[in-house]
This record gives structure tokens, sequence and C-alpha cells, in this order.
């Protein structure tokens, strides 16, 4: 028992020194315990509501009132004119837009009701649905607001006229694939680049591949540019399966597309560098590179929406690659802003791709 007990003893001491195991059994938990907390919901908030009033009146103002004074949702922007609201949708500056129209109060006095326009951004059709929820539930309720304002006393009728934009259809396959596209990318690259460095490094090549006459930066970059051809060809296999299977269409700049995509791909395939510095043995490098997974699913806007996250989280998904790629590749394929609209995207990817390639190769071991 006693020798039983010591070898027990012996096992708990490896695992305690081992501080990357310790990060993994005692972190890991921790992580996905506050992700499922507090980011993983449902829950829609922060609807950004634009308003164009055409007929500024009394009543339209107290419509206006009750939509501010809503918990989960705030009025941002108040348009001059309908070219100006679906300016707002293109520069992703609203989610949902309430049009007033002309003798909005004159139709609420004589015939009992009238009619408002509410546009949505219909680019991810879950969220669409329950941000329309949110804003028709409010016009209803402001119906009886407005009957106290009128003679009759009588409820009033407040009729939204729904415009879905960019997937009228509302079809899921528009929201999901470019995430996929990101998702898959992320995995793919980390895993591949990183395992295949490491390869060399725990089969004791990579000291041979130092002593020829090119660079260490030359060589590790070189092996690199295999994995960003095959990631290249995944790219355009996913691309024709979107649009030939799914009907996921390409509403913007092809070309565009392209290029956030491969600026993507190099920030994957550097961070699979990084993640090359950091462990010993391929098995690390595939579960470092596998728990990437979690923030790109949980905190890059996949799967659940970025505004309902506490402004930690917020904080914390800005350096969280997937986040910017995807906002792109859905603002690209599906509302087909012009290639300029995605600049705030790509920014951010540049940054990180600088910032990663000069630490990995700063970090990079000249010897074994």
């Amino acid at each position: 028992m006693k020798l039983y007990l010591s070898f027990i003893h012996k096992e708990f001491l490896h695992i305690l020194r081992d501080g990357r195991s310790m990060l993994i059994l005692l972190g890991v938990p921790v992580v996905l315990l506050m992700l499922f907390g507090y980011a993983v919901s449902t829950e829609v908030k922060n609807v950004r509501v634009a308003v164009l009033d055409l007929s500024r009146d009394v009543l339209t103002m107290k419509v206006c009132d009750r939509l501010s004074a809503n918990p989960y949702m705030k009025v941002n922007h108040f348009a001059g004119s309908i070219d100006d609201v679906y300016g707002l949708f293109r520069r992703g500056e609203t989610d949902v837009a309430v049009v007033f129209g002309h003798g909005f109060a004159n139709d609420i006095g004589h015939k009992g009701g009238a009619e408002v326009q509410v546009i949505v951004d219909g680019t991810e059709p879950n969220q669409a649905t329950i941000r329309l929820q949110y804003v028709t539930q409010v016009l209803a309720s402001a119906g009886r607001d407005v009957a106290g304002m009128t003679a009759s006393q009588a409820v009033m009728d407040i009729r939204p006229v729904t415009r879905m934009l960019y997937n009228p259809q509302q079809k899921s396959e528009y929201n999901f694939v470019p995430g996929v596209i990101g998702m898959v990318l992320m995995l793919v690259c980390v895993m591949m680049s990183s395992v295949a460095i490491v390869r060399e490094k725990e089969t004791g090549t990579m000291e041979v591949l130092l002593a020829s006459p090119l660079s260490p930066a030359c060589i590790i970059i070189s092996k690199l540019v295999p994995y960003f051809a095959i990631s290249a060809l995944n790219v355009a296999t996913v691309l024709l399966l979107a649009r030939w299977v799914l009907g996921v269409p390409m509403a913007g700049s092809l070309w565009a597309f392209l290029g956030v995509t491969l600026l993507y791909i190099l920030v994957a395939l550097t961070l699979g560098l990084f993640i090359s510095n950091l462990v010993r043995t391929q098995v690390a490098a595939m579960v470092v590179s596998v728990l990437f997974i979690i923030p790109t699913v949980y905190l890059s806007g996949l799967a659940f929406p970025l505004e309902s996250m506490p402004r930690v989280l917020q904080w914390i998904s800005a350096v969280v690659p997937a986040r910017w790629y995807i906002d792109a590749a859905r603002r690209l394929m599906i509302q087909g802003v012009e290639a300029r609209r995605i600049l705030a995207d790509v920014w951010p990817l540049l940054l990180m791709e600088a910032v990663l390639l000069v630490v990995a190769l700063k970090k990079f071991k000249m010897r074994i």
C-alpha cells in the first residue's frame, strides 16, 4: 500500500511540475464556465435602431421615446432620408430602421391606425427575427400610449410593414457559411503549421535544415507556403460548394473577399508558427491548436451576438482573428458592401499578422 501511495505521489508531482498541463486541467474549465455563463446567450441586446421621421409630429416623438426607453435597444441615429438609412446599413452602423411616413398623425387621428415601415438587417436570420419582435412589440405598446393623446381614447393600430435586407428568405446558410469558412481555416492552418514545425524539432531534422545556406526565416516561410496553397484550394472548394450547392451568393467583390481571406490564412499560419515556439511535441501542438476553436466559436460572432456580451468579453474578442474575418466575409458575401467598407476589419488582421510574425521569428530558436 505504501508503495502504491508513493507511486501516486510521484504522478501528482509530475503533473504539478508541468505548467502547461495544469493550465489545461484547471484553466480550461474556468474559461468554459465564464464563456457559457456570460458570452453564450441567445438573448439579443443593444439593438441599434435608426429612425427616419418624415411626419415630425408629437405622436412620432412619443413612439421614438418608447423605442429609446426599451432596455434591449437604443436609438442611435435619426436619418434625414431613406438613402441615409440604407447608408447606415451598408456601413454596419444600425440593425433596425423605423420609418414614419408623411401624415402619420393624420392617419392615426382619422383612420384609427397608421403603417410604419420596419427595415431589418437580415444577414443573421435568428437575430433579425428577434430584433424585429422587439420593435413590433414596442410599436404595439406605443399604440396604447398614442391612444391617450387622441380624442377617441381607443387603442390605435400601428401596423409594421417589414422588409428584410440582404437575406429576405431568412436562409441560415447565408449566416453560417462565412463563419464556417473562418472556423475551418483557423483550425486547419494553425494545427497543420504548428505540427509541421514541431515535427522537425521532435525528430531532430530541424538542425539539418538550419545548417543549410538558407536563413532560418526563409526555411520557416518555405514550410508555410504549401499550407498556404492548400488552404487557398480549400477556400475555392468551399466557395464553389456554397454557391452551387447551398445557393449562398457573392453579393460583393469576389477579389476583395479573396484578398481578406488570404490575409486571414496568413494570420492563422503565423499563429501556428508562434505556437510551435511554445511547445515541444506534436501532441501538445495539436492540443493547443484545438483550444483556439473555443474563442473562434464563442467570441467571433459566429454563433452568438457580440453585442449581447459583457464589455470585457467584447474587448477580449478584439484579439480573436476570426471576429474580424467573419464580419468582413459576411458583409462582402451577403450585404455586398464596397471593399472600402471592410477596412475596419482588415486593419486589425494586418496588425495581428505583423505582430505575430515578428514575435514568432524572434522567438524561434536557432539551436534545438
